[in-house]
């Protein structure tokens, strides 16, 4: 009888350890599917093709080596088949332009303009002030794709655009130029004690004055400025001040002081932003006039990493050790 116990025993334990065994290789196999998942790499459409900012072709090539560089993203361009104000930078702009292209003297819409939005985790904006509108058919494809989870990054101008696209100025949140005023919304900008204000006394918006370097403030925590310093030196750019519209669903990541100095608002400005648009993340940075601003490490690693939270909703990149302190702004020189 002991016996018996005993082999029923044995029988049962071995079961047990084959069990678990199994159990344990079924494990390893899940994790391991998981960390392919978790490689794949973010897919991001860059859409330009006319902007009033003429290194706007050299833009697009640096934001994508970046993206690139970065082993995160996959990136893909698509432009307007019309193009305006691009031929100054004609080496960059030949990378992906086809025999379809074509310059023009002022801006005008692209009827065949159809961006696949939905094959991609997140649409970067290199358009600019002027810009035509798209055809009425993409815009309600843009806005469906925010609205189901996409993901909008606007770079600098392209808060300039497309100013009677309501649905557009919801999703930026600020605007300027472009015939914008108080019709669409407040100014809104911090005072010299830190408090927000939403101003919306009349006036147009939109202003900037000479190229300097500035200091951008954090003003809230948020997994894009993670590890930053509470307050870091950007390089020679725009301060962009005056932007007004709608702002609903907007936190402001950090501003800036455009000193009157430097014919600024005087304002401490909104300089990056993220917003909410139905199931949709935009992330928004004014920065990016000119070469030299693009090359700075604050609008490199902002960038990336803003890009990064638009299309996952969270940031694994560190903060890189170039990345600029309070006093002085930091670069790499763009060479491609």
């Amino acid at each position: 009888m002991k016996m018996f116990i005993a082999l029923t025993i044995a029988i049962v334990l071995i079961a047990s350890l084959s069990s678990c065994a199994q159990q344990s290789v079924f494990n390893v196999t899940t994790s391991t599917e998981n960390e392919a998942i978790n490689t794949q790499k973010i897919k991001v459409l860059i859409v330009d093709g006319q902007n009033n900012h003429a290194v706007w072709p050299k833009a697009t090539v640096m934001m994508k080596t970046y993206l690139e560089e970065s082993g995160l993203f996959d990136v893909d361009v698509y432009r307007t088949k019309l193009i305006w104000r691009g031929e100054s930078e004609l080496h960059y702009l030949k990378m992906y332009n086809t025999p379809e292209h074509q310059l023009v003297e002022e801006p005008a819409t692209d009827a065949t303009f159809a961006p696949p939005f939905v094959r991609y985790d997140v649409v970067v904006s290199n358009f600019g002030y002027r810009a035509a509108d798209w055809p009425q058919q993409t815009q309600s494809a843009f806005e469906s794709y925010i609205q189901n989870g996409g993901a909008l990054v606007s770079v600098h101008a392209a808060n300039n655009s497309f100013a009677q696209w309501t649905q557009y100025n919801q999703m930026t949140g600020l605007g300027g130029w472009g015939g914008r005023d108080e019709r669409w919304g407040p100014y809104v900008y911090f005072s010299d004690d830190g408090k927000l204000i939403r101003d919306t006394s009349k006036g147009a918006a939109g202003a900037h004055g000479t190229k300097h370097e500035f200091q951008i403030t954090q003003r809230n925590e948020h997994p894009i400025l993670q590890g930053f310093p509470k307050v870091w030196m950007h390089t020679k750019d725009e301060c962009y001040g005056n932007l007004r519209g709608p702002a609903d669903n907007m936190m402001i990541l950090a501003s800036a002081l455009c000193p009157k100095a430097e014919k600024g608002t005087g304002k401490h400005e909104p300089i990056l932003m993220v917003l909410n648009y139905g199931k949709g993340r935009v992330f928004h940075t004014t920065l990016g006039h000119q070469q030299e601003s693009y090359e700075s490490v604050g609008f490199i690693t902002t960038f990336l990493r803003g890009t990064e939270w638009a299309a996952t909703g969270r940031v694994t990149q560190a903060v890189p050790y170039d990345f600029p302190s309070e006093t002085r702004s930091s670069s790499r020189p763009f060479l491609n």
